[in-house]
């Protein structure tokens, strides 16, 4: 029998959905004691097993994003897929053939590279950075990833979590709310600490998120500070003065600074504020060829010290061999070819702003309460959008909404590493602006009625 708490949990869970899955993981948990589930022995799973075994936020945005997919109809306002912008597909299919014409491609399918990652593109991307940015780097200070999402499972294992001398370290996160894909990435639990962002309220209803430096706190519990730049949920970007005093703080700390780039310059340069690329040896700097229009070749790009790069290396070779080559050849081809830096200015950024500014202008036309408010869109593929005052949570509205067909993220799952109570992390979410403009409008309609019915109370 399960206990009266377990049960208040059911019944306060969102609908049928959510009552069968509280229902199964509280059983789980209950019957695993007794090495039994719905009648019958159950694998006995390590610590590790266990603690990946859960059902995560980022594991309900990967389901909806497959799900949506395959069902007619729905509305994609939620993952992170890119934009299928059209010129991009066009030159992937020219440089996959010219490729393919002078054996790369084929090549790049048929050889393991070794455990840093492809060496020639690894070369040929330290030429062009330091060509282009001045920065003292060569191919020992960049390895490749199994996709982003890789790399960071591997950088906050790498320095956050139980220590060889006993003690307990974590990952600061100096602005959350922060993605989502961080929060279960530990091998520990309780990696994280965050703190609230300063809130700057913006003219037309928007509002800016900046660094409370007053607030944080740096101490032998911390072991690196990481931060997106752009953001993802909110698009916000670290002005170049927040990450030269996020520099500063890790260095007087001698911890190491850590910075998501997978939508920032120098690629995809997805990032519509003038600001300074930054990199130092005390940076770690991670890029993707996802946000390029490629997620689906899973090409990560860590930039680092050669101490950072070799034990990076040497945990690619435990875990995975070797990094997958595809993604690398083509990065390769990109870079060689001039293209790289080029499409992420004049193709991909100017693409992306047009979106963010017609999905602002949608929202802001559809919902016209003077409690909601847009983030400033400074980069990403998001907006973040916050409803002051909103009776229910956002978890209660992505359900509301998910029922209607139209798929976004609630706000709760980004607000990582914070031990107190916040009502703005309830009254927000986070809506992608990649669909076409019809898509769009349909979907910002349906969040307009449910939200109008929420501060209605119905």
């Amino acid at each position: 029998m399960l206990s009266s708490l377990a049960q208040q949990i059911i019944n306060i869970s969102i609908n049928a959905e959510w009552q069968a899955i509280a229902i199964q993981s509280l059983h789980t948990a209950y019957d695993r004691k007794y090495k039994k589930y719905l009648g019958k022995e159950v694998m006995q799973f390590s610590t590790f097993g266990e603690k990946f075994n859960r059902y995560s936020g980022i594991t309900q945005l990967m389901d909806d994003l497959n799900d949506g997919l395959r069902t007619p109809g729905a509305i994609m306002l939620g993952g992170g897929n890119p934009a299928a912008i059209p010129a991009m597909l066009e030159y992937f299919h020219q440089a996959s053939a010219s490729m393919l014409a002078n054996g790369e491609l084929v090549a790049s399918m048929a050889n393991y590279d070794g455990p840093q990652g492809k060496n020639v593109f690894i070369s040929a991307l330290a030429s062009m950075l330091k060509e282009t940015y001045g920065w003292d780097v060569s191919e020992k200070n960049i390895s490749l990833t199994n996709g982003s999402q890789s790399g960071f499972f591997y950088l906050f294992n790498l320095f956050a979590g139980q220590h060889a001398d006993g003690s307990h370290k974590k990952i600061l996160l100096p602005l959350a709310p922060e993605y989502i894909g961080y929060g279960d990435a530990g091998i520990d639990d309780d990696i994280f600490v965050s703190y609230h962002p300063e809130i700057e309220m913006l003219d037309n209803r928007m509002f800016k998120y900046h660094v409370d430096f007053e607030q944080l706190k740096v101490d032998e519990s911390i072991a690196a500070i990481c931060a997106s730049r752009p953001t993802n949920p909110t698009g916000n970007v670290l002005t170049d003065e927040e990450v030269r005093k996020l520099d500063k703080l890790a260095r007087d700390n001698n911890i190491p600074l850590i910075i998501d780039n997978a939508y920032g310059t120098p690629f995809p340069n997805i990032i519509f504020e003038d600001v300074t690329p930054f990199w130092n040896d005390n940076t770690i700097l991670c890029m993707s060829m996802s946000k390029l229009g490629l997620p689906g070749l899973r090409c990560g790009i860590v930039i680092a010290n050669e101490e950072v790069t070799q034990a990076l290396a040497n945990m690619n070779g435990i875990i995975s061999l070797a990094p997958g080559s595809l993604g690398p050849a083509l990065g390769k081809h990109m870079i060689e070819s001039g293209d790289l830096l080029d499409l992420s200015q004049n193709t991909i950024k100017p693409f992306y702003q047009q979106k963010s500014q017609r999905a602002v202008q949608l929202l802001q036309d559809a919902i016209d309460d003077p409690r909601f408010r847009i983030h400033k869109p400074e980069g990403a593929i998001f907006l973040w959008l916050w409803f002051d005052e909103l009776p229910i949570t956002t978890m209660e509205l992505y359900q509301r909404l998910k029922d209607r067909g139209v798929l976004i993220v609630p706000g709760e799952y980004f607000f990582i590493g914070q031990k107190d109570e916040w009502d703005h992390a309830h009254q927000c979410l986070r809506m992608n602006y990649v669909q076409d403009d019809e898509a769009m409008q349909k979907g910002i309609a349906v969040i307009a009625e449910e939200i109008k019915k929420a501060y209605d109370g119905k």
